[in-house]
Protein backbone atom coordinates (compact mmCIF):
# COMPACT_ATOMS: atom_id res chain seq x y z
CA UNK A 1 0.00 0.00 0.00
CA UNK A 2 1.16 3.84 -0.06
CA UNK A 3 2.57 4.34 3.19
CA UNK A 4 4.69 7.29 3.49
CA UNK A 5 8.45 6.61 2.92
CA UNK A 6 11.34 8.10 5.03
CA UNK A 7 13.34 10.59 2.66
CA UNK A 8 17.06 10.72 3.11
CA UNK A 9 19.83 12.37 0.86
CA UNK A 10 21.37 9.20 -0.98
CA UNK A 11 24.81 8.85 -2.48
CA UNK A 12 24.69 8.04 -6.08
CA UNK A 13 28.24 8.20 -8.31
CA UNK A 14 28.46 9.22 -11.78
CA UNK A 15 26.28 12.46 -12.35
CA UNK A 16 23.17 12.88 -10.29
CA UNK A 17 24.57 14.42 -6.88
CA UNK A 18 23.89 14.50 -4.02
CA UNK A 19 22.06 17.61 -3.55
CA UNK A 20 20.23 16.91 -6.76
CA UNK A 21 19.10 13.45 -5.53
CA UNK A 22 17.99 15.07 -1.66
CA UNK A 23 15.85 17.38 -3.94
CA UNK A 24 14.21 15.22 -5.95
CA UNK A 25 13.55 12.33 -3.46
CA UNK A 26 15.91 9.85 -5.69
CA UNK A 27 17.55 6.51 -4.36
CA UNK A 28 20.09 4.24 -6.54
CA UNK A 29 19.79 0.53 -6.65
CA UNK A 30 22.34 0.02 -8.37
CA UNK A 31 26.23 0.63 -8.01
CA UNK A 32 26.51 3.06 -11.24
CA UNK A 33 30.02 2.74 -11.13
CA UNK A 34 30.30 -1.07 -11.19
CA UNK A 35 27.96 -2.34 -13.33
CA UNK A 36 27.36 -5.94 -13.45
CA UNK A 37 28.72 -8.18 -16.02
CA UNK A 38 26.19 -7.99 -19.02
CA UNK A 39 25.10 -5.15 -18.07
CA UNK A 40 23.12 -3.29 -21.52
CA UNK A 41 24.25 0.17 -20.77
CA UNK A 42 20.43 1.32 -20.53
CA UNK A 43 20.13 3.41 -17.56
CA UNK A 44 16.36 3.42 -16.22
CA UNK A 45 14.76 6.32 -13.86
CA UNK A 46 11.32 5.30 -11.77
CA UNK A 47 9.43 8.02 -10.22
CA UNK A 48 6.92 6.39 -7.79
CA UNK A 49 3.60 7.92 -6.55
CA UNK A 50 2.66 8.70 -3.19
CA UNK A 51 4.09 5.83 -1.07
CA UNK A 52 6.95 4.44 -3.29
CA UNK A 53 8.19 1.21 -2.91
CA UNK A 54 6.70 -0.55 0.02
CA UNK A 55 3.45 0.44 -0.14
CA UNK A 56 2.46 -3.20 -0.65
CA UNK A 57 0.13 -2.45 -4.04
CA UNK A 58 0.01 -0.35 -6.83
CA UNK A 59 4.09 1.13 -6.41
CA UNK A 60 5.18 -2.33 -5.12
CA UNK A 61 4.09 -3.91 -7.97
CA UNK A 62 6.16 -1.32 -10.47
CA UNK A 63 8.84 -2.28 -8.15
CA UNK A 64 9.09 -5.69 -9.55
CA UNK A 65 8.86 -5.22 -13.05
CA UNK A 66 12.12 -2.83 -12.20
CA UNK A 67 13.53 -5.26 -10.54
CA UNK A 68 12.56 -7.78 -13.25
CA UNK A 69 14.50 -5.76 -15.92
CA UNK A 70 17.45 -4.73 -13.64
CA UNK A 71 17.76 -8.70 -13.14
CA UNK A 72 16.91 -10.08 -16.29
CA UNK A 73 18.00 -7.50 -18.83
CA UNK A 74 21.35 -5.85 -17.11
CA UNK A 75 19.86 -2.42 -16.79
CA UNK A 76 20.92 0.00 -14.24
CA UNK A 77 18.44 1.69 -12.28
CA UNK A 78 17.56 4.80 -9.89
CA UNK A 79 14.23 5.31 -8.04
CA UNK A 80 12.26 8.24 -7.04
CA UNK A 81 9.81 8.68 -4.51
CA UNK A 82 7.43 11.52 -4.35
CA UNK A 83 5.86 13.15 -1.37
CA UNK A 84 2.32 13.75 -0.14
CA UNK A 85 1.06 17.13 -0.51
CA UNK A 86 3.88 17.96 -2.97
CA UNK A 87 3.77 20.95 -5.81
CA UNK A 88 3.40 20.15 -9.42
CA UNK A 89 7.27 21.70 -9.68
CA UNK A 90 8.24 18.83 -7.43
CA UNK A 91 6.95 16.47 -9.70
CA UNK A 92 9.01 18.29 -12.73
CA UNK A 93 11.62 18.87 -10.97
CA UNK A 94 12.33 14.77 -9.73
CA UNK A 95 11.97 14.32 -13.43
CA UNK A 96 14.07 16.77 -14.57
CA UNK A 97 16.77 15.36 -12.18
CA UNK A 98 16.41 12.04 -14.12
CA UNK A 99 16.94 13.80 -17.61
CA UNK A 100 20.16 15.37 -15.89
CA UNK A 101 21.57 12.13 -14.58
CA UNK A 102 21.62 10.33 -17.83
CA UNK A 103 18.40 8.09 -17.14
CA UNK A 104 17.08 7.17 -20.35
CA UNK A 105 14.07 5.80 -20.39
CA UNK A 106 12.27 7.44 -17.32
CA UNK A 107 9.17 5.75 -15.55
CA UNK A 108 6.79 7.56 -14.23
CA UNK A 109 4.19 6.14 -11.69
CA UNK A 110 0.68 7.34 -11.92
CA UNK A 111 -1.16 9.39 -13.80
CA UNK A 112 -0.34 12.42 -10.90
CA UNK A 113 2.64 12.50 -13.31
CA UNK A 114 0.92 13.42 -16.69
CA UNK A 115 1.42 17.15 -16.87
CA UNK A 116 4.82 16.99 -15.44
CA UNK A 117 5.92 14.20 -18.12
CA UNK A 118 4.11 16.27 -21.13
CA UNK A 119 6.23 19.12 -20.01
CA UNK A 120 10.04 17.71 -18.94
CA UNK A 121 8.95 15.13 -22.42
CA UNK A 122 8.42 18.06 -24.58
CA UNK A 123 11.75 20.14 -23.24
CA UNK A 124 13.48 16.85 -23.57
CA UNK A 125 12.83 15.33 -26.88
CA UNK A 126 15.68 12.72 -27.19
CA UNK A 127 14.61 11.40 -23.55
CA UNK A 128 12.36 8.63 -23.80
CA UNK A 129 9.52 8.33 -20.86
CA UNK A 130 6.42 6.24 -20.05
CA UNK A 131 3.62 7.02 -17.59
CA UNK A 132 1.24 4.59 -16.14
CA UNK A 133 -2.33 4.92 -15.24
CA UNK A 134 -2.23 8.15 -17.93
CA UNK A 135 -2.49 9.02 -21.74
CA UNK A 136 -3.00 12.71 -22.89
CA UNK A 137 -3.83 13.79 -26.58
CA UNK A 138 -1.40 16.55 -26.75
CA UNK A 139 1.67 14.38 -25.07
CA UNK A 140 4.80 14.75 -27.12
CA UNK A 141 5.72 11.64 -29.46
CA UNK A 142 8.45 10.62 -27.08
CA UNK A 143 5.83 9.38 -24.16
CA UNK A 144 4.74 6.20 -24.20
CA UNK A 145 1.23 5.67 -22.31
CA UNK A 146 1.21 1.91 -20.26
CA UNK A 147 -2.64 1.92 -19.25
CA UNK A 148 -4.76 -1.15 -17.94
CA UNK A 149 -8.69 -2.17 -18.08
CA UNK A 150 -9.21 -1.70 -14.88
CA UNK A 151 -12.74 -2.12 -14.99
CA UNK A 152 -12.19 -6.12 -16.77
CA UNK A 153 -10.72 -7.32 -13.30
CA UNK A 154 -12.86 -5.34 -10.81
CA UNK A 155 -16.14 -6.90 -12.89
CA UNK A 156 -14.42 -10.15 -11.55
CA UNK A 157 -14.33 -8.64 -8.58
CA UNK A 158 -17.67 -7.53 -8.29
CA UNK A 159 -18.82 -11.12 -9.74
CA UNK A 160 -16.60 -12.78 -6.56
CA UNK A 161 -17.94 -10.08 -4.00
CA UNK A 162 -21.52 -10.36 -4.82
CA UNK A 163 -21.40 -14.46 -4.47
CA UNK A 164 -19.69 -14.09 -1.35
CA UNK A 165 -22.01 -11.47 0.84
CA UNK A 166 -24.28 -13.18 2.67
CA UNK A 167 -26.06 -9.74 3.11
CA UNK A 168 -26.58 -8.72 -0.07
CA UNK A 169 -24.92 -5.89 0.76
CA UNK A 170 -21.33 -5.03 0.03
CA UNK A 171 -18.96 -1.79 -0.26
CA UNK A 172 -16.25 -0.05 -2.57
CA UNK A 173 -13.59 2.72 -1.16
CA UNK A 174 -12.07 4.66 -3.64
CA UNK A 175 -8.87 6.47 -2.84
CA UNK A 176 -8.98 9.68 -4.83
CA UNK A 177 -12.45 10.29 -7.07
CA UNK A 178 -10.56 10.41 -10.06
CA UNK A 179 -11.64 8.99 -13.48
CA UNK A 180 -9.34 6.37 -13.28
CA UNK A 181 -10.88 5.25 -10.06
CA UNK A 182 -14.10 5.73 -11.06
CA UNK A 183 -13.44 2.74 -13.62
CA UNK A 184 -12.83 0.19 -10.60
CA UNK A 185 -16.07 1.41 -9.42
CA UNK A 186 -17.55 1.35 -12.90
CA UNK A 187 -16.30 -2.34 -13.12
CA UNK A 188 -17.24 -3.72 -9.76
CA UNK A 189 -20.82 -2.34 -9.43
CA UNK A 190 -21.45 -4.09 -12.79
CA UNK A 191 -19.79 -7.36 -11.68
CA UNK A 192 -21.92 -7.81 -8.45
CA UNK A 193 -25.36 -6.77 -10.52
CA UNK A 194 -24.94 -9.40 -12.63
CA UNK A 195 -25.04 -11.41 -9.79
CA UNK A 196 -27.31 -10.14 -7.95
CA UNK A 197 -29.18 -7.20 -9.70
CA UNK A 198 -30.82 -5.80 -6.19
CA UNK A 199 -27.15 -6.02 -4.19
CA UNK A 200 -27.41 -2.96 -2.19
CA UNK A 201 -23.53 -1.46 -2.70
CA UNK A 202 -21.53 1.68 -0.18
CA UNK A 203 -19.15 3.77 -2.16
CA UNK A 204 -16.86 6.09 0.00
CA UNK A 205 -14.31 7.79 -2.17
CA UNK A 206 -11.51 9.25 0.92
CA UNK A 207 -10.93 12.41 -1.55
CA UNK A 208 -10.81 14.40 -4.56
CA UNK A 209 -8.25 15.90 -6.41
CA UNK A 210 -6.11 18.16 -5.84
CA UNK A 211 -5.60 16.19 -2.80
CA UNK A 212 -4.55 12.86 -3.44
CA UNK A 213 -3.60 11.74 -0.02
CA UNK A 214 -6.53 9.13 -0.25
CA UNK A 215 -3.86 6.95 -1.56
CA UNK A 216 -1.93 7.38 1.40
CA UNK A 217 -3.75 7.68 4.77
CA UNK A 218 -4.66 4.27 6.20
CA UNK A 219 -6.39 5.85 9.08
CA UNK A 220 -9.33 7.29 6.33
CA UNK A 221 -9.00 3.91 4.67
CA UNK A 222 -9.93 1.93 8.36
CA UNK A 223 -12.98 4.84 9.17
CA UNK A 224 -14.55 4.27 5.74
CA UNK A 225 -14.60 0.64 6.09
CA UNK A 226 -15.62 0.57 9.55
CA UNK A 227 -18.68 3.13 8.29
CA UNK A 228 -20.02 0.62 5.52
CA UNK A 229 -19.09 -2.22 8.08
CA UNK A 230 -21.39 -0.74 10.08
CA UNK A 231 -24.43 0.21 7.85
CA UNK A 232 -24.32 -3.97 6.90
CA UNK A 233 -21.96 -4.64 4.08
CA UNK A 234 -19.76 -8.11 4.41
CA UNK A 235 -17.83 -7.72 1.45
CA UNK A 236 -15.42 -4.63 0.58
CA UNK A 237 -13.35 -3.75 -2.59
CA UNK A 238 -10.71 -1.11 -1.56
CA UNK A 239 -8.64 0.54 -4.39
CA UNK A 240 -7.31 3.23 -2.47
CA UNK A 241 -3.26 2.69 -2.60
CA UNK A 242 -1.95 2.37 1.34
CA UNK A 243 -4.99 3.86 2.82
CA UNK A 244 -6.60 -0.12 1.53
CA UNK A 245 -4.49 -1.47 4.49
CA UNK A 246 -6.66 0.38 7.01
CA UNK A 247 -9.63 -0.68 5.71
CA UNK A 248 -8.53 -4.67 5.00
CA UNK A 249 -7.72 -4.23 8.79
CA UNK A 250 -11.57 -3.13 10.07
CA UNK A 251 -12.78 -5.56 7.72
CA UNK A 252 -10.56 -8.51 9.46
CA UNK A 253 -11.55 -7.13 12.65
CA UNK A 254 -14.92 -7.65 11.67
CA UNK A 255 -14.47 -10.90 10.06
CA UNK A 256 -15.97 -10.06 6.79
CA UNK A 257 -14.02 -10.28 3.65
CA UNK A 258 -11.83 -7.38 1.96
CA UNK A 259 -10.99 -8.11 -1.98
CA UNK A 260 -7.19 -6.11 -2.40
CA UNK A 261 -6.26 -4.04 -5.27
CA UNK A 262 -3.33 -3.28 -7.40
CA UNK A 263 -1.11 -6.80 -5.78
CA UNK A 264 -1.98 -9.95 -4.17
CA UNK A 265 -2.42 -8.64 -1.65
CA UNK A 266 -2.51 -11.39 0.73
CA UNK A 267 0.42 -12.44 -0.14
CA UNK A 268 2.19 -9.43 0.68
CA UNK A 269 4.23 -9.76 4.25
CA UNK A 270 3.15 -6.71 5.59
CA UNK A 271 -0.39 -7.93 5.64
CA UNK A 272 0.32 -11.42 6.38
CA UNK A 273 -1.47 -11.30 9.74
CA UNK A 274 -5.03 -10.20 7.91
CA UNK A 275 -4.60 -12.66 4.68
CA UNK A 276 -7.29 -14.92 6.46
CA UNK A 277 -10.28 -11.65 5.49
CA UNK A 278 -8.99 -11.15 2.11
CA UNK A 279 -11.24 -12.78 -0.45
CA UNK A 280 -8.81 -12.33 -3.66
CA UNK A 281 -7.47 -8.94 -4.69
CA UNK A 282 -7.97 -7.47 -8.09
CA UNK A 283 -4.22 -7.69 -9.56
CA UNK A 284 -3.04 -4.87 -12.04
CA UNK A 285 0.27 -6.18 -13.49
CA UNK A 286 2.08 -3.15 -13.71
CA UNK A 287 5.33 -5.12 -13.23
CA UNK A 288 4.44 -6.61 -16.56
CA UNK A 289 4.43 -3.23 -18.52
CA UNK A 290 6.59 -1.83 -16.51
CA UNK A 291 9.34 -4.67 -17.94
CA UNK A 292 7.93 -5.08 -21.63
CA UNK A 293 8.53 -1.87 -21.98
CA UNK A 294 12.48 -1.46 -21.00
CA UNK A 295 12.73 -4.52 -22.84
CA UNK A 296 11.25 -3.58 -25.98
CA UNK A 297 13.77 -0.66 -25.38
CA UNK A 298 16.48 -3.11 -25.43
CA UNK A 299 15.43 -4.93 -28.25
CA UNK A 300 15.29 -1.39 -30.44
CA UNK A 301 11.72 -1.77 -30.90
CA UNK A 302 10.45 0.37 -28.57
CA UNK A 303 6.76 0.17 -27.36
CA UNK A 304 5.50 3.87 -28.88
CA UNK A 305 1.82 5.59 -28.29
CA UNK A 306 -0.63 3.92 -25.85
CA UNK A 307 -0.13 0.21 -24.90
CA UNK A 308 -3.18 -0.91 -22.71
CA UNK A 309 -3.05 -4.22 -20.68
CA UNK A 310 -6.33 -6.15 -20.53
CA UNK A 311 -7.80 -8.76 -19.27
CA UNK A 312 -7.49 -11.12 -22.46
CA UNK A 313 -3.25 -9.82 -22.21
CA UNK A 314 -3.38 -11.09 -18.60
CA UNK A 315 -2.81 -7.15 -17.84
CA UNK A 316 -5.37 -7.77 -15.03
CA UNK A 317 -6.60 -10.60 -12.99
CA UNK A 318 -7.98 -12.24 -9.71
CA UNK A 319 -5.90 -13.66 -7.38
CA UNK A 320 -6.57 -16.95 -5.73
CA UNK A 321 -4.22 -17.00 -2.61
CA UNK A 322 -5.57 -18.34 -0.09
CA UNK A 323 -8.13 -20.47 -2.35
CA UNK A 324 -11.28 -18.76 -0.91
CA UNK A 325 -12.93 -17.95 -4.05
CA UNK A 326 -12.26 -21.92 -5.21
CA UNK A 327 -15.56 -22.72 -4.82
CA UNK A 328 -16.63 -20.06 -7.38
CA UNK A 329 -14.02 -20.34 -10.00
CA UNK A 330 -16.76 -21.89 -12.86
CA UNK A 331 -18.43 -18.46 -12.64
CA UNK A 332 -15.51 -16.38 -12.39
CA UNK A 333 -14.17 -18.44 -15.97
CA UNK A 334 -17.51 -17.62 -17.30
CA UNK A 335 -17.22 -14.06 -16.74
CA UNK A 336 -13.45 -14.31 -17.62
CA UNK A 337 -14.84 -15.83 -21.27
CA UNK A 338 -17.45 -13.64 -21.68
CA UNK A 339 -15.35 -10.40 -21.26
CA UNK A 340 -12.20 -12.03 -23.24
CA UNK A 341 -15.03 -12.53 -26.33
CA UNK A 342 -16.04 -9.61 -26.76
CA UNK A 343 -19.83 -10.73 -25.22
CA UNK A 344 -20.03 -9.17 -22.23
CA UNK A 345 -18.71 -5.06 -22.48
CA UNK A 346 -17.80 -3.46 -18.97
CA UNK A 347 -18.64 0.17 -18.35
CA UNK A 348 -15.64 2.80 -17.17
CA UNK A 349 -18.23 4.72 -15.50
CA UNK A 350 -21.40 4.17 -13.05
CA UNK A 351 -24.88 5.68 -13.96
Amino acid sequence: MRRSMKLAAVVLSGSLGIASLAACGAKSTDNSSTPAAGASGIKVGMAYDIGGRGDQSFNDSAARGLDKAKADLGVQVTEAEAKTGEAEADKETRLKTLVTGGYNPIIAVGFVYQAAVEKVAKDNPTVKFAIIDSGSSTQPSNVTSLTFSEQEGSYLAGVAAASKSTQKHIGFIGGVQSELIKKFEAGYVAGAKSVTPDIKIETTYLTTPPDFSGFNDPGKGKDAAQGQLDKGADVIYSAAGSSGNGAIEAVFNAKKWAIGVDSDQAAQPALSKYKERILTSMVKNVDTAVFSYVDAIKKGAPITGTKNFDLKEKGVSLATTGGFISDIQKKLDDATTAITSGATKIPTTTG
